[in-house]
C-alpha cells in the first residue's frame, strides 16, 4: 500500500503554522510498512481540494486527510469528500452527544454550527476524538482507503495511534498486533551507524528496521507482527539484541527517553546531585534538565557566568588560569565544574565555555568548546569539541555531548543504570 497525505487549511499555506501533522502521519504509517510518496497542503476551497483528491485518487491507495472537521464555514474537508465520492452525511448520535456534553461542562451555549462536527460519512467507521470534540472517519470505497482526521494535534495523533492505525494494521497483516520499540543513539552519526548494521538492514523481513536521525541524535525504530503480543516482543528483542551487539556503547535510551531524562535517572538511582558554570550555553544545560519532573531531587543549582569578570568575581575562576589559557581553553573548564561544584556543595559541577560562533574568539575558530566534568575531589575530566553547525546549533550540541559524557563517565565509576 503506498499512501498521500493531503493537509486542508489555509493558515497551513500562508506559513502561520507549521505542517507538523503530516510528519507524524507519515512515521506512523512508515512503522506499518505503508509508503508515503507525497504531501499535499491545500486551503480551504472546495473546488481545489477535490482537485487535490483526483490527483491523489490516481497515485494512492490511501489518502489520509487532516483538518476541515470544524464548525466553521470554512471547515469543508468532509463535506467536499462525500460530494466527490457521492455518499451522504450523517449525524453520529455518541460524537453528538459528546459535543453537547462539552458546552454543558463548561456552561455555555451551544451554537447550531457546533452540531456540524458530529456530520459523518455514510459507510464509514468513526474515530473516537477523546481530546477535542469533532470525530474522525475511516471509510474504504472501490479499493481505496479514506482517513479524515481532525487539524489539532492533540486531536490528531492520539486519534491516528489508538483508532486509525490499529484497523489499517489488522487490514494489511491480518496480524493482531504490531508493536514498535525505538533505540536511541547518541555519538555516532546516521551514516556510520547505517555502515556497521548493514547486514541487519539487508537481511530484515519481520522485525523491519527504520534508522531516523533528528537533532544530532539517531534513533532506530523496530516493528515487529505477530498474532500476540509476546510474539512481536521476542521478535523485536532478538533484533535488538544483534543491534546492540554491535553498536550498544552508544545506546543512551530507549522509546521515549531522552538525554537529560537518562541522565537524571542516573543522578537519581545513586543520589548524586549536580550543579553548573555555563558560559556559551547560557543556562540552556540546567534548563534541558529542569524539563525532566522531579529533577530537584539532583540538580543544586548553577551559574551563567557569560563573561571573563564574571569567571572570576562570581564563580572564583583563577585570573592566572584565564591570563594563560583564555577562557575558551580546557584549563578554564576544569576550573569553572571545580568551583561550581565546591560553591554548591554538590558531587558533580560541569563547566561549559567555548566560541559558539559566527565569530572566532581570539584564536579559537568557532565552535571550539570546552566541557569540564568534575566529580568528588578528583582531577575534573575535560573534552573537547569542534563543532561546525550555527551558533545556536553548536549550544545545543554541546548540552547534548555534555549529558552524553556525564552518564559514560557515571558508567564507567560503576554507577547503577535504569
Amino acid at each position: 500500500m503506498n499512501a498521500e497525505i493531503i493537509a486542508v487549511g489555509s493558515e497551513l499555506l500562508l506559513g502561520q503554522i507549521a505542517n507538523t501533522n503530516a510528519k507524524f502521519i507519515s512515521k506512523q504509517l512508515s512503522e506499518l510498512g505503508i509508503n508515503v510518496y507525497y504531501h499535499t497542503v491545500v486551503g480551504d476551497n472546495p473546488s481545489r481540494l477535490q482537485d487535490a483528491i483526483r490527483i491523489a485518487e490516481q497515485r494512492a491507495d490511501c489518502i489520509v486527510f487532516s483538518g476541515g472537521l470544524g464548525p466553521t464555514k470554512d471547515d469543508l474537508t468532509k463535506e467536499t469528500i462525500a460530494r466527490h465520492l457521492g455518499v451522504g452525511l450523517h449525524f453520529d448520535s455518541v460524537a453528538l452527544i459528546q459535543i453537547e456534553n462539552y458546552f454543558k461542562r463548561l456552561g455555555r451555549n451551544m451554537t447550531d454550527n457546533n452540531r456540524k462536527q458530529a456530520l459523518v460519512l455514510e459507510g464509514s467507521s468513526v474515530l473516537a476524538n477523546h481530546y477535542g470534540m469533532a470525530p474522525g472517519m475511516y471509510l474504504e470505497q472501490d479499493g481505496r482507503t479514506y482517513i479524515l482526521l481532525p487539524g489539532p494535534p492533540k486531536e490528531l495523533q492520539p486519534m491516528f495511534q489508538f483508532e486509525a492505525k490499529p484497523i489499517l494494521g489488522k487490514k494489511l497483516t491480518g496480524s493482531a498486533v504490531i508493536l514498535s520499540h525505538v533505540l536511541r543513539f547518541y555519538g555516532i552519526g546516521e551514516a556510520e551507524l547505517e555502515v556497521r548494521i548493514q547486514d541487519i538492514l539487508d537481511s530484515q523481513t519481520n522485525p523491519t528496521i527504520a534508522p531516523l536521525t533528528s537533532d544530532g541524535e539517531v534513533s532506530i525504530r523496530i516493528t515487529a507482527k505477530a498474532d500476540t503480543e509476546p510474539e512481536a516482543w521476542r521478535l523485536i528483542e532478538e533484533k535488538k539484541l544483534e543491534i546492540l551487539a554491535i553498536v550498544g556503547e552508544y545506546c543512551y535510551g530507549v522509546n521515549d527517553d531522552s538525554l537529560a531524562s537518562k541522565a537524571v535517572e542516573m543522578l537519581q538511582m545513586n543520589s548524586l546531585t549536580i550543579a553548573a558554570a555555563e558560559s556559551l550555553t547560557a543556562g540552556l544545560f540546567q534548563a534541558e534538565l529542569a524539563d525532566i519532573p522531579g529533577v530537584g531531587s539532583a540538580l543544586v543549582g548553577g551559574m551563567v557566568t557569560y563573561t571573563e569578570e564574571a569567571k572570576i568575581k562570581q564563580l572564583g575562576v583563577d585570573p592566572e588560569i584565564i591570563n594563560r589559557c583564555s577562557v575558551v581553553s580546557g584549563e578554564c573548564a576544569a576550573d569553572m565544574a571545580r568551583k561550581v561544584r565546591e560553591k554548591f556543595g554538590t558531587d558533580i559541577g560541569v563547566g561549559l565555555t567555548g566560541a559558539a560562533g559566527p565569530e572566532p574568539h581570539g584564536h579559537e575558530a568557532p565552535g571550539t568548546i570546552w566541557i569540564g566534568i568534575s566529580i568528588g575531589e578528583d582531577e575534573p575530566y575535560t573534552y573537547r569539541l569542534q563543532l561546525s553547525g550555527s551558533r545556536n546549533s553548536n549550544r545545543i550540541r554541546t548540552v547534548k555531548f555534555t549529558l552524553s559524557y556525564l552518564m559514560r563517565l557515571l558508567v564507567e565509576r560503576g554507577c547503577i543504570t535504569g
